[in-house]
């Protein structure tokens, strides 16, 4: 066997120790105790193999950004839409590439290969759609990048967004996004859904809607994008982001709600770090916290995911690209503490991302892409709680990234030990 890469003694999530070896940019072997020769072989014995992180709700047009011109002081999501009005006046292209690349860069330093992220389109120089196109085509060798056609000021209340919606489709942007919540009307809003999923199955492309991100109850677009999915065939190529109306919703229509978002097929992103801190900001006591109903909905069998949404920019002061604390902070606050749920809060942000964002041979498979992260943990859960550290990264059968294991030697009074991070 002609080998470029093995690594040996890794776990898979599944508990089964194993080597992996990679021929060019595809796994070839999943298998314990390979005997061959390889041009690079290294060991991980005890460390956790796992499928690339995947976030499939950014905004990198705006990512880096934060403080220019000014910090969001309310952290509400108003302030940080009126904000990043006042900062579009002001981007270049090269700015808008060059911090997207920075954080590409970090993406990559966490273990993160696959993004989609909305890119907002009512900006008639299309700015943020031309710098990310090129940004896309630059880091395709070892990241994905999806881009998401996004009217951020409504797609009817912004005067050129919907002519300026169709142009980056027509300059190859992936998706059609939305944001029914913020047209003048509710009626507007659910005008919006139906022209923009029309618009998505006229042109053969998936939908990837900003819906009901708000605190009131009444907000319930996810209801008319179900319908439409149904009504256009578009079932399994729809998501819903962050539905945060939910969490407000009287519990009878959403009785209702669940089982026609299941049949329709719509996958979910939810976005904790993000809505933790912009939910709830008109409530005093008790505060709601911000999150649509995870648990709920994954009863239902309806597709969930995590979402990182937001670093440093207008709407978040904080953020490193680290999707394990995404997972970290969605257990939290969806109360998902069970061996189980934990659990699945890792496919969340791995496997179930992949699924809603329709990645091609991703996973720890023979055949599959040669892409995976190395991980100083032993297990999922162990590696939520550490956040752990990204011992290697590979893309495409390259090593991207690499990192020493962190090892804390105690000097204390009778007591002097080393202490390996997992372990502490």
């Amino acid at each position: 066997m002609n080998l470029d890469l093995l690594i040996k003694g890794v776990t898979l999530p599944s508990g089964a120790t194993t080597d992996i070896a990679i021929s060019g940019s595809r796994i070839v072997a999943i298998e314990p105790n390979m005997k061959a020769e390889a041009a690079q072989t290294f060991s991980f014995e005890g460390c956790l193999l796992s499928p690339p992180f995947v976030d499939p709700h950014f905004h990198m047009d705006a990512t880096l950004s934060q403080g220019i011109p000014r910090v969001n002081q309310s952290g509400t999501l108003l302030e940080g839409i009126e904000l990043w009005g006042e900062l579009k006046e002001i981007l270049t292209p090269e700015a808008v590439k060059q911090r997207a690349l920075q954080y590409c860069d970090w993406a990559v330093s966490m273990g993160l290969l696959a993004i989609r992220t909305h890119v907002d389109v009512c900006d008639d120089r299309l700015l943020a759609v031309e710098a990310l196109k090129e940004v896309q085509k630059e880091i395709s060798p070892y990241l994905d990048l999806q881009l998401v056609a996004f009217p951020q000021d409504g797609f009817y209340r912004s005067r050129n967004a919907r002519k300026n919606t169709l142009r980056a489709l027509d300059l190859g942007v992936d998706v059609v996004g939305g944001i029914p919540h913020f047209e003048r009307t509710m009626e507007e809003g659910l005008r919006s859904v139906t022209e923009l999923c029309r618009i998505a199955a006229e042109r053969g492309l998936p939908v990837d809607m900003h819906c009901d991100e708000t605190d009131d109850p009444n907000s319930r677009h996810i209801e008319q994008l179900a319908f439409e999915t149904i009504n256009l065939g578009l079932e399994g190529r729809v998501t819903g982001s962050h539905l945060t109306s939910m969490h407000s919703m009287d519990n009878y229509y959403v009785s209702k709600l669940l089982p026609l978002i299941a049949e329709a097929e719509v996958s979910v992103i939810s976005n904790p770090l993000i809505n933790i801190v912009i939910q709830g900001r008109h409530d005093n006591y008790p505060k709601r916290r911000g999150l649509t109903r995870v648990p709920e909905m994954l009863d239902y069998g309806i597709r969930v995911g995590w979402g990182q949404d937001c670093v440093l920019d207008p709407w978040y002061s904080l953020g490193t690209a680290d999707m394990l604390d995404v997972a970290f902070m969605g257990i939290h606050v969806a109360q998902m503490t069970s061996q189980a749920d934990m659990l699945k809060c890792y496919e969340m942000i791995t496997t179930e991302n992949a699924k809603i964002m329709e990645l091609e041979n991703y996973g720890l498979l023979p055949g599959n892409k040669a892409s995976f992260v190395i991980l100083d943990a032993a297990d999922q859960v162990e590696a939520i709680r550490l956040r752990a550290d990204r011992l290697m990264v590979v893309s495409n059968g390259k090593i991207v990234a690499k990192r020493e294991k962190k090892v804390t030697e105690l000097n204390l009074p009778n007591r002097p030990e080393t202490v390996e991070r997992k372990r502490s």
